[in-house]
């Protein structure tokens, strides 16, 4: 029999088709399936216009079946089938889709039936066989013919196809599995278990039953004998009516497909229909994983497109700030390349993510306004991921996100969001204040917070390294501007006050002047200060560069000795008697008023969490003074 040859465009495609397109070999058996699957489609769309007797749908099935002794797995469907020349057409000429012809050929009202959901549309994906295979036949016999017709070829050589004899209409695809080589171990492919996980993580949602030979025995002897067993779920979750779907069931699903031991916070379904129709399940954690903050996690939806997976992960449908969410999207309206493992960076694609993101952002709020104890809980997982969505791109998500942002209160005594902290607000209060520091518990005890908390006003209590970061961007909330609680002018005095501060500052200058010299280059200024009341000092900075930000610069990998550094500025309390000690030291013993200076400004250094140079120096210096 005459050995047919590919064309030479075709010859191209295949070797590509065989060494570069596909990046995972184990897709062979999703294409193989899906075309099963568009086969018994074609046939149920027949029966259906035309009429066919005896009819049932659910006689189609897809059987799949290992032979390790000949190293084959063997892919049958009681599908159309084909003729000569459909074999000529489809397998004969590489990227000549047998689908998408079929879809071609129906009319506008045929298209919109939702009964034809055909998956090919490359006619590429068969020839992914030959990744795996040497020798790859096709036993066919079409619903238009009785005659039977076997395609057989070794790859880029060429193909034959003689005449044969088969009973039932459909196709058996026989693939001959590659020999081990150095590099590569085909052998996995005769494995049942590989193949039923290939199975499920592929084509698990194939609408028609996807069989394998399950080895039994009949019980009390040692007889054995084969059963078939269904590897694939047919109906995915996401396609179910919302009504015959409980909650459990949904939390089932995501724990089972997700591998989580908890429940999560929130279960969102989508059924988008119109110009763009695709169907979405997301979940929203109540829990972070492990590696969630680090360069190991990975995010993303699973993609589907007609039930079958073509994304594991597809990073392109959530935005970062909302990357904790998982689940799956499926829809048969996106643009995919040849090997339809990737997308094509299309409109569609675009108009998903978009939806999906006001979606999240949507039922997020509905939980803070209507579960405020579910959504503390989450925030205490994922609100750092919601802060750096503030600050990440200049600030261009702030919008979408600031309203899900929550802060602890030293006025309500617990977290608040910035709406209801503003709503909160004394009318005499200007400003929104905050205090940046390692804990509730340590801001809590900062001297620079006595004034405001004396004034009857609220502080925002800052604990993570970003926060400074995204008030930084936000610079104000309805209206009212962000006030760190050591900024020199905090809006606390009345005129009369601060003109009193001013003077008592002028006539103090001599020894803030000595203070400063006696420090050196360790602060940029020393100052009487507006805000302390009980303590007698506090560490301050001057400029955008604030103590806890060094704190951070400090932090990073590799930064200790070289990061960015704050203006520091002493602040003294005029009205304690540690400064009043001071001044009669710089009056009377200008040695010991040095020792005081540096006395208070470790203090202070030790008040602001920053690190002390010499602890030795400064307990020899408290001894001496004692």
């Amino acid at each position: 029999m005459a050995k047919k040859q590919f064309k030479t465009e075709s010859k191209r495609i295949l070797d590509l088709m065989i060494n570069s397109i596909y990046t995972h070999k184990e897709i062979f058996l999703r294409e193989i399936i899906s075309n099963a699957s568009d086969a018994i489609d074609k046939r149920c769309y027949v029966a259906l216009t035309e009429g066919a007797e005896g009819f049932d749908r659910t006689d189609f099935k897809i059987r799949v079946e290992i032979d390790k002794e000949r190293r084959t797995i063997t892919v049958s469907d009681n599908g159309i089938g084909m003729t000569r020349e459909e074999l000529e057409e489809n397998l004969g000429t590489i990227a000549k889709s047998g689908s998408l012809s079929f879809k071609e050929n129906l009319s506008k009202d045929e298209k919109d039936e939702k009964e034809i959901d055909i998956i090919g549309q490359f006619g590429v994906g068969f020839y992914s066989a030959f990744m795996v295979a040497e020798k790859v036949t096709v036993t066919t016999k079409s619903i238009k013919s009785d005659e039977a017709f076997v395609w057989e070829s070794t790859g880029v050589d060429g193909y034959t196809i003689r005449d044969c004899v088969k009973d039932e209409v459909g196709t058996t695809i026989v693939m001959y599995i590659k020999p081990n080589t150095e590099d590569e171990v085909y052998d996995e492919f005769l494995r049942p278990y590989r193949i039923k996980g290939i199975i499920k993580k592929y084509s698990d949602y194939v609408r028609y039953p996807i069989v394998m030979p399950e080895e039994k025995t009949v019980e009390g002897t040692e007889a054995k004998y084969y059963e078939d067993e269904t590897i694939n779920s047919m109906v995915p979750i996401w396609q179910r009516n919302k009504s015959d779907v409980t909650d459990e069931d949904c939390a089932a699903f995501y724990k089972e497909t997700f591998y989580d031991i908890n429940d999560p916070v929130k279960v969102i379904r989508i059924n988008a229909e119109g110009s763009l129709n695709y169907k979405a399940m997301l979940f929203i954690p109540s829990k972070a994983p492990m590696t969630y903050y680090t360069k190991e996690y990975q995010k993303g939806l699973a993609l589907y497109t007609s039930s079958v997976m073509i994304m594991e992960r597809c990073e392109e449908l959530l935005p970062e700030h909302f990357r904790f969410v998982k689940g799956v999207v499926d829809s048969d309206n996106l643009s995919l390349n040849i090997s339809r493992e990737i997308l094509q960076h299309d409109r569609q694609l675009k108009q998903i993510a978009n939806n999906l993101e006001k979606k999240i952002k949507s039922e997020l709020k509905k939980l803070l306004l209507n579960e405020r104890e579910k959504y503390e809980g989450f925030f205490t997982e994922f609100g750092l991921q919601l802060k750096y969505g503030v600050v990440s791109d200049y600030g261009v998500h702030k919008d979408t996100l600031t309203d899900l942002l929550l802060y602890y209160s030293s006025f309500a005594e617990k977290m608040v969001t910035l709406e209801e902290y503003v709503s909160s607000m004394p009318e005499s209060q200007q400003y929104i204040y905050y205090a940046r520091g390692e804990s509730i518990a340590k801001i809590n005890s900062l001297p620079q917070t006595e004034a405001v908390k004396e004034k009857g006003y609220g502080i925002l209590y800052l604990t993570d390294d970003v926060d400074e970061f995204v008030v930084n961007i936000l610079g104000t909330f309805m209206e009212k501007e962000f006030k760190n609680i050591n900024d020199k002018d905090l809006g606390l005095e009345s005129d009369e006050e601060k003109a009193e501060a001013e003077k008592k500052e002028e006539e103090n200058k001599p020894i803030l002047d000595f203070v400063k010299e006696a420090l050196g280059e360790e602060v940029e200024f020393v100052r009487l200060s507006h805000k302390l009341k009980s303590h007698p000092v506090c560490l301050a900075s001057e400029g955008e560069i604030t103590l806890e930000m060094e704190k951070y610069f400090k932090s990073l990998p590799g930064e200790k000795e070289n990061a960015i550094k704050a203006r520091r500025v002493l602040e003294l309390n005029g009205d304690h008697r540690a400064f009043e000690a001071l001044k009669k030291a710089f009056e009377e013993d200008k040695e010991k008023a040095v020792k005081l200076c540096k006395i208070l400004y470790t203090e202070a250094l030790l008040i602001a969490d920053m690190p002390i140079e010499n602890a030795v120096e400064f307990a020899q210096l408290v001894s001496e003074l004692m």
